[in-house]
């Protein structure tokens, strides 16, 4: 049984709100900043909704390790999430991708209620 793309809030220790946007098959491929109210996390997630179409705003970068990753920008330019580190770029290309196609189809999942 194939899995859904989700959105999965959850809280930090250190108590802030965060998402990870999962792929179909559950690989997380986009972590988000964090945040201090769950209505703050859900004006995110719908940032990435919004933000998600448009190849501006995904701003691709070298670490210092020579890996490659993304962020998300939102239309002020904030960080709305940032991907995980990829040895290609054409592995990060295909990160982004999952993100443009996942996002939008994406369930949420509050896993801070019981």
């Amino acid at each position: 049984m194939p899995k859904h793309p989700r959105f999965a809030i959850r809280r930090d220790n250190r108590g802030e709100l965060r998402f990870n946007l999962s792929a179909r098959n559950g690989q997380v491929v986009l972590s988000s900043e964090g945040y201090r109210s769950l209505s703050s996390c859900e004006k995110g997630i719908a940032a990435v909704l919004e933000s998600c179409t448009d190849d501006s705003r995904f701003d691709r970068h070298t670490a210092k390790n020579g890996k490659h990753y993304f962020v998300l920008l939102a239309g002020n330019r904030q960080v709305i999430g940032t991907s995980q580190t990829y040895s290609a770029k054409a592995s990060m290309e295909n990160g982004i991708r999952s993100v443009r196609a996942n996002a939008p189809r994406a369930r949420v999942d509050d896993e801070c209620r019981g």
